[in-house]
């Protein structure tokens, strides 16, 4: 491929005229190429940065296979949920440390876009992929991982397939909630949970059913109730359970976006929190503490889930034979006034 069709040619033209030299011989300085005379490299050096020129990224990676376009992806299910929010931040500050950019593609939770972002971000030559998968079998990342783009999956693992992963410890961070719940008397403690095929909602609700049993108490099937993830479904599933005969005296929700839902429903029928329904969300998001009464929620350290993939995946980057890593980050029950 020609220099001129690689680079902008206009502004090599403009380093080339200023430094009276060819274009091909400011192609090798930016390239760090040998074989220029060293008071020549110093003076277009100078003149690239007087004239402020940065090479293409894309076009430094096609005339070099080997090259880094410091460029990294991010595939993310729902963008709405400030959960991902918190997790994009730690992965920035980390690749901005690291002279990293980042695209980032927001998938919400449909395949066929999934695959497009894939896609996408493969063209685009990243030199590396943060993904939360769809679920734990995901054929469309553990494709891109057979092709060799070192990928760390975050909030979800994957099971066939040898990757860097970044996760909290749902079942225990779901157990010390409803445990507490259930130290403090309450009796019908029900669960609405995220998308079910995911296996952070099935560890949720095993550390639900783990405490229920610790002290024993019943797991009614229908006080168990399965959502999507969204706001919407945590507004409907609170509703079907609060027009139960025998309705639960505390509610525990699967995520921060069920816990506004379920908040949403039970103030629109004038029940109090605590007195009435108490409830536990998991995740404990800044507005937590501005609610009425404040949210007791558990917290997942969001933060330092991106920040952690994101250092994973640079040092898989540069050490690509380095053993594979399953770091479990620590929930924390963030007590206050609802139950």
């Amino acid at each position: 491929m020609a220099i001129e069709n690689v680079y902008n040619k206009n502004s090599l033209k403009k380093v080339a005229e200023k430094a009276g030299v060819s274009i091909a011989t400011v192609s090798r300085v930016i390239n760090n190429s040998p074989n220029v005379n060293p008071e020549t490299r110093i003076r277009i050096e100078k003149i690239v940065k007087d004239l402020k020129y940065t090479p293409n990224r894309v076009a430094k990676r096609l005339r070099n296979r080997n090259a880094s376009g410091n460029l990294l992806g991010v595939l993310i299910p729902d963008i709405q949920n400030p959960f991902y929010i918190e997790v994009l931040r730690g992965i920035e500050d980390v690749a901005y440390k690291k002279k990293y950019a980042l695209i980032v593609c927001n998938f919400s939770q449909d395949e066929t876009k999934e695959k497009l972002y894939l896609d996408i971000l493969q063209s685009e030559s990243v030199d590396g992929l943060i993904a939360a998968p769809t679920h734990e079998h995901d054929q469309k990342v553990i494709n891109v991982v057979k092709t060799g783009l070192p990928i760390v999956c975050v909030d979800r693992g994957l099971v066939d397939a040898d990757v860097d992963v970044v996760l909290v410890d749902n079942r225990k961070g779901a157990f010390t909630a409803v445990d507490y719940l259930a130290k403090k008397g309450y009796k019908r403690i029900a669960y609405i949970s995220g998308i079910p095929n995911l296996p952070s909602s099935r560890e949720r609700e095993l550390g639900y059913r783990d405490a229920l049993d610790a002290n024993s108490l019943p797991a009614y099937d229908e006080l168990i109730r399965y959502g999507d993830s969204r706001h919407d479904s945590g507004v409907k599933l609170c509703d079907e359970l609060l027009n139960l005969s025998k309705p639960p005296d505390a509610i525990f929700t699967g995520n921060n976006l069920i816990t506004l839902g379920a908040l949403e429903t039970i103030h629109k029928k004038g029940l109090k929190i605590p007195d009435d329904v108490a409830i536990i969300g998991f995740d404990d998001m800044y507005w937590s503490i501005s609610l009425n009464p404040p949210l007791t929620a558990v917290r997942q350290p969001a933060y330092e889930i991106g920040k952690c993939a994101a250092e994973q995946l640079i040092s898989r980057i540069t050490n690509p034979d380095r053993p594979t890593s399953n770091m479990i980050l620590k929930t924390e029950l963030m007590i206050r006034n609802s139950c």
